[in-house]
């Protein structure tokens, strides 16, 4: 296992993309894995989606495994939503999930360019509300961090308990 892993998580518009690319911006080893390593597949087997039979949005198993096997970073932060994260939690140190309350899920749904995923004119938006509601598809027993606070407040706080979860 890599030296520590850590899997930020959260509903669409949360924050994750933007969590991440500030702790590459601070020089901590981050994964985008909505962009590296998601696919559309089945959760439970792999298997990538068919026509036939249309998949979820889910990570590349071997290639989350890979990178968790690196040994040359401290730390390594893998941020963004996967549905077939229950093959893979086991990996992570610690799972935080970005909580966000409605108003704010919304002003960041109509705030999102149309072209991404959750954009106003897309179904992800719809998704994104269910899954506010529901926590379907997060991961539980995970540690809560409240995303509507300022970006440079949430980077510190994963920061901070990802050092109290190092031991």
């Amino acid at each position: 296992m890599g030296v520590k892993n850590y899997l930020i998580e959260g509903v669409s518009c949360a924050g994750k993309t933007t969590v991440c690319d500030e702790l590459l911006r601070r020089g901590y080893h981050a994964v985008h894995g909505d962009r590296e390593l998601a696919y559309a597949g089945n959760p439970d087997t792999g298997e990538p989606a068919t026509p036939e039979t249309p998949g979820e949005h889910i990570w590349d198993l071997d290639k989350v495994r890979a990178i968790v096997a690196d040994h040359s970073h401290q730390a390594t932060f893998f941020c963004g939503g996967s549905r077939n994260a229950h093959r893979f939690l086991d990996l992570f140190d610690a799972v935080f999930v970005l909580e966000l309350d409605r108003p704010t899920l919304e002003r960041r749904l109509a705030e999102r360019p149309d072209c991404e995923w959750g954009g106003p004119a897309d179904q992800g938006a719809d998704f994104a509300r269910l899954q506010h509601e529901t926590g379907h598809g997060l991961p539980t027993n995970a540690i809560s961090i409240d995303a509507t606070a300022p970006l440079t407040n949430v980077v510190d706080t994963v920061l901070v308990l990802s050092a109290s979860a190092a031991g």
